[in-house]
């Protein structure tokens, strides 16, 4: 089952870019290192293979061999020109010829420049490109879409191709994973980039990764080490956390082994249309030094994952224990983290010893919620990213309404004064299309609340 990226803007090409390098890293790992039998192996390194890459050869697959299943667009070159460098001087793998679409001339972090402007102008030139990269797969299960909040292309070209997917792919599965700005803000628009584009995905796509800029960095900082954080240590993390979800995996259900293709996770994450925002929590995460030092059992590194889940914590560090699922405040409100549904991945050694029933207590769940369709459990005994035993936990909850009640609300004080609207009127946008975004934002944010 092929899943096709789009990536789009620099913070998009930037994440694919680096997503296809875990992902191959990963798939060719020396075999000492993999932890299962060769042919077991290779049937995981044809899997991803077949999922993420297109062979350009006819011989038995091999590193440098394969290009990438994707679609890069952007209007300024550069982001697109660097990634496509870097993944050809790997030697492992490179981007397809002429599947990439720039221009001169950037979207200057003006959401309404890229979806009224740049969008209709490269949408017939861009869906092209997609349609040769679907005509490459023998199943296609569907596309992953690239792109960051803040700016204007990534996120406002990023919102009109996605319209344009589904219009012109109406049964396959879109998944969107989008970058959330910082708090203390990257550009002085962003909160109504970020608006914007989440109401308008969210009438398109079928899934939306949410990953946030603050969570990444201080993953960056407190388990990775590293002093002078960049976008590609950031991105590094990304990658991470989306490979572990993506990579092949199976479950077995009552006796029937189906692997983690992206529509059957997605139909079982997203059950109801009002809940669209998964988020990812995965464990290990530590510094290549400190991983030779360390070991793990699955009884402490699931307790610690599922304290996760319930405090609604970005790592291991600092979780708040005294957090109890179902707890509540005095006056009533929820206090953990609750979820409409959850998959679990595990991979590494020892994968069938791991008790995963503290994942199927009611209380993490909304009471509306089959509890057998709840969690679904899969796994990989190969190893994954070098670490010999690790988890990523899948999750559609409660987790992002903090930052989208921030992102509404400042919003909101920006346009109650009108302040920069005028720039988005002049590509196009009209008030009422704020004011829809925030009435179909203010929608989910009360569906969440109400789980």
């Amino acid at each position: 089952m092929s899943v096709i990226t789009v990536q789009l803007g620099q913070c998009g090409n930037q994440i694919g870019g680096q997503f296809f390098s875990t992902v191959i890293e990963d798939a060719y790992s020396k075999p000492s290192q993999v932890g299962v039998k060769p042919h077991k192996n290779q049937e995981y390194i044809d899997e991803t293979l077949d999922r993420f890459f297109t062979q350009r050869e006819t011989t038995l697959a091999k590193a440098g061999t394969v290009d990438a299943r994707a679609v890069m667009v952007d209007m300024e070159p550069k982001a697109i020109a660097q990634t496509c460098l870097e993944a050809k001087r790997s030697g492992k793998w490179k981007y397809p010829d002429k599947q990439q679409f720039c221009q001169k001339r950037g979207s200057g972090n003006n959401w309404a420049h890229g979806f009224c402007v740049h969008g209709p102008r490269v949408r017939d030139d861009v869906l092209n490109m997609v349609r040769r990269e679907a005509e490459k797969c023998d199943n296609l299960s569907g596309f992953v879409c690239y792109l960051s909040l803040a700016g204007g292309t990534g996120s406002g070209v990023g919102a009109f191709m996605t319209e344009g997917l589904r219009d012109e792919y109406p049964h396959s599965f879109i998944m969107n994973q989008v970058v959330w700005p910082y708090q203390t803000g990257e550009v002085i628009v962003q909160n109504y980039n970020a608006m914007l584009t989440l109401s308008h995905l969210y009438s398109t796509s079928d899934a939306i990764v949410v990953m946030e800029n603050d969570s990444l960095h201080k993953i960056c900082q407190q388990l990775l080490n590293i002093n002078k954080i960049s976008f590609k240590a950031i991105n590094k993390v990304v990658s991470h956390k989306l490979a572990s979800f993506l990579q092949p995996a199976q479950s077995d259900n009552d006796g029937y082994t189906c692997s983690n293709d992206l529509g059957s996770m997605l139909h079982h994450l997203v059950p109801h249309p009002e809940h669209k925002l998964l988020t990812l929590k995965n464990i290990p995460q530590m510094s290549e030094r400190a991983m030779e030092f360390s070991t793990y059992q699955w009884h402490g590194l699931l307790k610690h994952l599922r304290q996760m889940l319930v405090a609604d914590a970005a790592m291991e560090e600092g979780i708040n224990w005294d957090i109890r699922a179902g707890s509540a405040t005095p006056r009533g409100s929820i206090r953990s983290n609750r979820s409409l549904a959850n998959t679990l991945i595990l991979r590494g050694k020892d994968v069938e010893a791991a008790d995963v029933a503290a994942f199927q207590d009611k209380k993490l769940y909304t009471d509306w919620m089959p509890p057998e369709l709840t969690l679904n459990v899969m796994k990989q005994p190969r190893i994954f990213n070098q670490y010999e035993k690790s988890a990523v936990l899948v999750s559609n909850s409660q987790s992002p309404i903090g930052s989208l009640e921030n992102t509404i609300s400042r919003a909101w004080t920006m346009f109650s004064s009108r302040a920069y609207v005028h720039q988005y009127k002049r590509h196009g946008l009209a008030e009422d299309d704020f004011i829809d975004s925030f009435v179909a934002l203010e929608q989910v944010l009360a569906s969440y609340k109400a789980l």
